[in-house]
């Protein structure tokens, strides 16, 4: 089977712009297909878009019943690939999740032990409240989200490509949970936040799904097309004056910093990351070819930072207890850096 079109450097603009064209269609075939189920919450879906055109992993939260599994259900089958579900619990173990070694009895009374996957060698992976699984649990990711790879029994197995891990969170049942440590957040390219849908929107959700069919999107981009619009999005030239801007805004985040604003430093305890200036960077890129522009603009920076940042940014005590959003913080530190 032969691999994706090779794409062509920036530096050849016209084989660059060219490929884009032929696959700009199958993009927004994507986002219309998803659409068509997923209603009334276009940023979401399109923050989930230039997670998955990045190569990152997202964290979705939301209440239950604003569509999170009809979201990446339908993300999955528009773009035609595999996914496996995994309802993350309590007593969930590791091995329910990478695999394990089994004895197997072959016809001759043989015994050999045998490698058994478990769901994590799909496209997607959905995990499904993942802070109801143990701390152990949820480290058992750390190694495949970020090296697309799997270690079992001192042997390393690679993941199948492209591979994507969307998890959910409800922020109203707090219960019986196990908060995701910054190490594990910090694996994600984006945290979604779901919002209640308008009157319109709602009444287009029941139209939809209160008859006696419910829509299914159709396969708008194959696997292949994907990587390529992946290895796109990776080579998509950015100014270095935009950079400057991603690093601005990451670094008044931090409350040591005297660029920093007064809510920064009054709410904060830890600012973003280097990494999270890689995540600005990486969905703005995406979200300037779901655009359809072959360059980022200041207003790419602005869009992506709330999503990029809002599980980076450590609050201090005072600030969660007054309930203090990580928005209103990104808000101030783009204020801050002159972004708008």
């Amino acid at each position: 089977m032969s691999g994706p079109t090779p794409v062509p450097r920036p530096t050849d603009t016209r084989a660059f712009e060219t490929r884009y064209a032929e696959l700009r269609g199958r993009l927004l075939a994507l986002r219309e297909a998803v659409g068509a189920v997923f209603l009334g919450q276009q940023q979401a879906l399109d923050e989930l878009l230039a997670c998955l055109l990045a190569g990152g992993h997202a964290l979705i939260e939301g209440p239950p019943g604003f569509g999170k599994t009809t979201l990446v259900r339908a993300l999955c089958r528009a773009v035609g690939l595999p996914f496996q579900r995994v309802q993350f619990t309590p007593d969930l173990l590791p091995s329910d999740i990478l695999g394990t070694r089994l004895l197997h009895t072959d016809g001759g009374g043989a015994h050999a032990l045998r490698l058994e996957r478990g769901p994590i060698f799909t496209h997607v992976l959905f995990a499904d409240e993942i802070n109801r699984a143990s701390p152990r649990t949820q480290a058992a990711l750390l190694e495949a989200m970020q090296e697309h790879q799997v270690t079992l029994h001192g042997e390393t197995i690679a993941l199948p490509d492209p591979f994507f891990v969307v998890a959910t969170q409800n922020p109203i049942e707090l219960e019986g949970t196990y908060p995701l440590p910054e190490a594990q957040l910090d694996r994600f390219l984006a945290r979604i936040e779901l919002a209640p849908p308008d009157e319109a929107a709602l009444v287009r959700v029941l139209e939809a799904t209160t008859g006696a069919r419910v829509p299914e999107p159709a396969v708008a981009l194959s696997a292949a097309q994907l990587v390529e619009l992946r290895a796109l999005a990776s080579e998509l030239p950015i100014a270095r004056e935009q950079l400057a801007r991603a690093a601005r805004i990451v670094l008044a985040t931090d409350p040591r910093r005297p660029e920093a604003p007064e809510a920064v430093r009054a709410s904060v305890r830890f600012g973003a990351s280097p990494r999270g200036a890689q995540a600005i960077v990486r969905l703005a890129k995406a979200r300037a070819l779901l655009d359809g522009r072959l360059h980022v603009e200041t207003g790419d920076l602005a869009a992506v930072a709330k999503p990029a940042l809002r599980h980076r940014i450590v609050r201090s005590f005072d600030a969660e207890a007054s309930g203090a959003h990580p928005d209103e913080l990104v808000s101030a530190a783009l204020a801050a850096a002159g972004v708008r």
